[in-house]
């Protein structure tokens, strides 16, 4: 994959170093400019994930980046034993904790600190995992996955959403032109970390997707490896089992 890109070109800090410190500069208006930058289709996206996830009738679920809890909120209502959101941002966590204990999901759904590539979970402890939007930050792609790997139980199912890159006009020359142009100039506005949203489209465009991502996920023990391409291929959904 090369070298990984970063948030802060000029630091020297670690990839994912980079990745916290971004989440916790941007934390206190993501939410907002999450649904304002996706004119409010990720949260389309976020229900397709959750009736695959209804599919599987798992009862523990684990959200890997689960930042704020969107997914892990939206998941609440398929009414499973537990819910564990984990994420390297305290900044994302604390805003997080606060959405949950308004909606009273605090008995269900655990927000915790944690970094995927070392997690504080015992072996084939989750029915499901669950990713959105985070897979493309981790510094360590093989090493996450083979981790998910681990704490996830035998025949239990992971389920990635992600951002992709259209391959047919005119959908990529809009995709193109929004991600690099408009999407920078928004978060600047917006935003008290301009980086954040120069970071975003960069990542987007160094992630392996499609077919090389689901040659990566069965590279480190995950079989049954598909693709839902969403919203003319803006992103995907991957789908795999252990």
């Amino acid at each position: 994959m090369g070298t990984p890109v970063k948030p802060y070109k000029e630091s020297d800090k670690s990839k994912k170093d980079q990745v916290a410190e971004m989440f916790d500069n941007i934390s206190g208006n993501y939410d907002f400019l999450n649904h304002f930058l996706s004119m409010g289709i990720d949260i389309i996206w976020r229900k397709k994930v959750v009736k695959l996830i209804k599919q599987t009738g798992a009862q523990k679920i684990l959200d890997i980046a689960t930042g704020t809890g969107d997914l892990a909120i939206a998941m609440a209502e398929l009414k499973p034993e537990k819910i564990v959101g984990l994420d390297l941002s305290n900044g994302m966590l604390e805003v997080g904790k606060a959405k949950i204990k308004e909606k009273k999901l605090d008995g269900l759904i655990d927000m915790i600190q944690g970094d995927s590539e070392n997690m504080p979970f015992d072996d084939n402890t989750f029915d499901a995992i669950t990713i959105s939007f985070g897979i493309r930050n981790f510094e360590n792609l093989s090493k996450c996955l083979v981790e998910i790997n681990r704490v996830l139980k035998p025949g239990g199912d992971l389920v990635i959403l992600e951002l992709s890159q259209p391959t047919k006009n005119p959908m990529k020359s809009l995709y193109q032109f929004y991600s690099t142009k408009i999407l920078p100039m928004l978060g600047k506005l917006i935003s008290s970390d301009s980086s954040a949203y120069t970071y975003l489209p960069e990542s987007v465009a160094a992630f392996p997707y499609g077919d090389e991502f689901l040659s990566i996920l069965l590279k480190n023990g995950f079989k049954n490896a598909s693709a839902n391409v969403l919203t003319f291929g803006i992103s995907t959904i991957y789908i795999s089992s252990k």
